[in-house]
């Protein structure tokens, strides 16, 4: 099974650089078997640009975090602590392979669905 992940597009450009190894979220997909997140580049972009594995979901606490994930956060120290500001622990996802796609796909098109919020399971 596969998750569609919102990202803005300039986080997404360095998922596919490999400057980003992990994506953080506040909150995560519940259903197991995830290996594979669809990248949606939201606006301005509003295409599926690619798809990455997952590695692993690390989840601990918001310092302990940044302490692991830092050296390939892809954000600064200022924009992790602030974008989770309001929780105690979080999630980081953990990219293996990348593989970016030629032709970005039309969401609603290719899917049938709308942009999600932060992310939508994909069959």
């Amino acid at each position: 099974m596969k998750v569609l992940l919102s990202i803005k597009p300039e986080f997404a450009d360095k998922i596919f650089d490999g400057t980003k190894k992990f994506e953080f979220r506040r909150t995560i997909f519940t259903r197991s078997h995830i290996n594979t997140a669809l990248v949606y580049a939201s606006s301005p972009v509003q295409r599926v640009i690619g798809e990455f594995e997952i590695s692993q979901v690390l989840f601990d606490d918001i310092d302990n975090l940044w302490l692991l994930t830092r050296d390939y956060a892809g954000i600064d120290k200022a924009c992790f602590f602030k974008y989770f500001s309001d929780k105690n622990k979080g999630y980081a996802i953990e990219i293996k392979k990348v593989r970016k796609y030629k032709n970005p796909l039309h969401l609603q098109e290719r899917f049938q669905i709308q942009p999600p919020q932060s992310f939508a399971y994909i069959l």
